[in-house]
């Protein structure tokens, strides 16, 4: 699954370079596109422009992926209503990103989850990524939330944590998917069933190779593709912040417009120079 970038143009929403992104996706054999989660800016998308993204790329796709839109939000009613509109508009579920700045206790957390679960009647993913939302969403709750809401099948874990993954995985059967590229090999060792990936948005069918072979058991072919990638993927997300290197590099390639909202900001020179010299070596350049 592809973390899907938002390209704009002139601070808008390009949603013909949009519509190009989800062709490129759908001709290399994606299988899921992830539109407004952490890559794709959701934090400076309006509603309303979040809304429309993934009626956007739901109409692109054309039924050729599953469409998991990232509707999380740290106020519970608003994430209930961008879920719904989600659902409305095609999507084929959710991904809920953890409430953050208000850093809610495990009850809080299992409370805006199950609420969303219950109104929302399509699969729902997790998203654990104590980094960025500064709480961790605790195996107890997610086992708990598993067994409450059925409709809740999925965490993308992005705590970089092995063992926690670990745990989680020797007490449910929610499946457990990657949320960092650089990690998804290891996870997916240990029962973890692919990633959603921002490395993608350049590789998709490098990152697919990998995980397909990793599926099927053939771990030295998924090595070979882990190792390939593995300078690129921490390259892409240590250099800056998350989106800017991947959106740095997709402008490159000539893929989208080198534009991002603030805060966020242009790449700084010397990074972007050794994010070239990263992807000549890769052989995208």
């Amino acid at each position: 699954m592809v973390a899907l970038v938002t390209p704009f143009k002139n601070g808008e929403v390009d949603y013909q370079t949009l519509e190009k992104l989800v062709e490129f996706h759908a001709e290399a054999g994606t299988d899921a596109l992830v539109p407004c989660g952490t890559t794709g800016e959701s934090p400076t998308l309006t509603h309303q422009e979040n809304n429309k993204v993934i009626a956007a790329v739901v109409r692109s796709a054309k039924g050729r992926m599953k469409i998991l839109g990232g509707t999380g939000s740290n106020s519970t009613s608003e994430a209930i209503e961008m879920t719904q509109a989600a659902r409305k508009n095609g999507a084929d579920g959710s991904l809920l990103v953890a409430p953050y700045y208000n850093r809610p206790p495990q009850e809080g957390l299992f409370q805006h989850f199950a609420a969303i679960a219950r109104a929302v009647d399509f699969p729902h993913v997790l998203y654990n990524i104590p980094g960025r939302c500064s709480v961790e969403i605790s195996s107890d709750t997610i086992v708990r939330l598993r067994e409450a809401c059925p409709n809740i099948v999925a965490v993308k874990h992005a705590t970089g944590s092995m063992d926690g993954a670990s745990e989680l995985l020797g007490r449910c059967d929610i499946a457990v998917i990657s949320g960092d590229d650089s990690m998804t090999l290891p996870l997916m060792a240990v029962g973890a069933v692919g990633v959603i990936s921002v490395l993608a948005n350049l590789v998709p069918k490098d990152v697919k190779a990998m995980t397909t072979a990793a599926l099927a058991g053939d771990w030295e072919t998924a090595r070979r593709w882990h190792h390939r990638m593995f300078k690129l993927a921490k390259g892409l997300l240590t250099l800056e912040v998350n989106p800017i290197p991947i959106k740095t590099a997709m402008a490159l390639m000539g893929m989208v417009g080198d534009e991002i909202r603030l805060p966020l900001t242009p790449m700084a020179p010397a990074n972007r120079t050794k994010l070239e010299a990263a992807l000549k070596e890769y052989g995208l350049l």
